[in-house]
């Protein structure tokens, strides 16, 4: 196998058990008895023999409403996962000819749905500080074919936060024009202090919700949209799962926003301590820099630039030599993906060992030429397993 034939995601899962998994945002902190007792009782309960009730359980509307802050009759679609509720929305409000202004880096996976609904996303370069759209460069975007704005906050792969003044003004921005205000919140947990965008703009705001990454259950695949009542029946329409949501995630997720109190700031102080370790590691590497610090989210970019170093050649040496996975920019940034890979870190203290130990190491291999070599399908993993958590 040659390196270009090289799938990193085909060898992560293959030795998933031995691999630091920091390269999806994923959340591995949270007390798994809490989601696990509650999946053995709706299994115990046979629910998967059944479909689950299509418009979603009463009681994890009413758990996600209240946790957003919205009223009981608030608009609400639950789907498989948030990135579904964004395919239903781009489609269902977007037609062949406009615009959203979003930006570069991004989530650009919406993008790509925006562009199947022949529409065009205008990104705004963020690259630079204060590494997040703001309210005057929308403004400058915006021409007469555009039809929503797109405010990722906190932003994926930056980890940048909205301060509540620009939020307002970006919704206020989109108010005035009559424009759509997509409000991606996936990550609002991680942060101390989040603002909304809806209730500055509360006619033209869909704000899509995940459990994935603030309750750890990106497996399995539940999130949706909250916007009024009108807004989300229109989206609603595109929905292709008339038969319900997956029951036994229905019931994961409940048991998890019914505890999320109890834990969430012990998550948030773990995430905070292994960014810091993290950015330790990086300073130690000459070339290496964070743009965004302290992030506002479970993930940050790490800019290798300077190294001369490609983020792909990075992160297959982490994989294969050090078991550590994180992403290549490339995923997330057509502009400047060549410059930085993203690592997640709402992870155990053993993950963040492993990358700070790994790093400037796996730097100084690549710089001397001296690369992992890729093993046959039956190889064992390159390092240990990880402790049972």
């Amino acid at each position: 196998m040659t390196p270009d034939a090289f799938d990193p995601f085909v060898y992560a899962h293959a030795h998933r058990e031995a691999v630091a998994w920091m390269s999806q945002n994923t959340n591995h902190l949270v007390p798994p008895e809490i989601v696990q007792g509650a999946i053995a009782t709706a299994t115990r309960e046979r629910r998967y023999e059944g479909y689950p009730f299509a418009r979603g359980d009463p009681v994890l509307r009413d758990l996600v409403l209240r946790d957003l802050g919205f009223p009981a009759d608030y608009g609400f679609v639950l789907t498989a996962g948030g990135t579904e509720a964004l395919y239903m929305l781009t489609r269902a409000l977007l037609r062949p000819g406009d615009e959203v202004v979003a930006s570069d880096p991004s989530y650009l996976i919406i993008h790509k749905f925006i562009e199947l609904s022949g529409a065009r996303a205008i990104t705004p370069p963020i690259y630079a500080p204060p590494y997040r759209l703001t309210a005057a460069a929308i403004e400058t975007a915006i021409t007469e074919k555009t039809r929503m704005i797109l405010l990722i906050d906190p932003l994926n792969p930056l980890g940048s936060g909205y301060p509540a003044e620009e939020v307002r003004a970006i919704a206020e921005l989109a108010e005035s024009r009559g424009l759509y205000l997509l409000n991606d919140v996936t990550y609002r947990d991680f942060p101390d202090h989040h603002t909304l965008a809806a209730p500055f703009a509360p006619d033209r705001t869909l704000t899509v919700w995940s459990v994935s990454k603030n309750c750890g259950l990106a497996g399995l695949r539940i999130g949706g949209l909250a916007a009024p009542p009108a807004l989300a029946a229109t989206v609603a329409r595109f929905n292709t799962n008339d038969l319900g949501v997956n029951a036994l995630a229905q019931a994961a997720a409940v048991a998890a926003l019914r505890t999320k109190p109890t834990w969430i700031d012990a998550v948030r102080r773990t995430t905070r301590e292994n960014q810091r370790r993290i950015r330790e590691a990086v300073e130690r590497v000459p070339g290496a820099s964070l743009p965004v610090y302290p992030s506002q989210a479970n993930m940050f970019a790490i800019d290798i630039a300077p190294t001369g170093i490609a983020p792909e050649a990075l992160q297959r040496e982490l994989l294969l030599h050090d078991g550590v996975f994180v992403r290549a920019g490339n995923y997330l940034s057509p502009a400047f993906g060549g410059r930085f890979v993203r690592a997640s870190f709402s992870n155990p203290p053993a993950d963040i060992d492993r990358f700070v130990a790994a790093f400037g190491p796996a730097v100084e291999r690549l710089r001397s030429g001296i690369v992992a070599d890729v093993p046959g399908a039956a190889s064992p993993p390159p390092v240990a397993p990880r402790p049972a958590r």
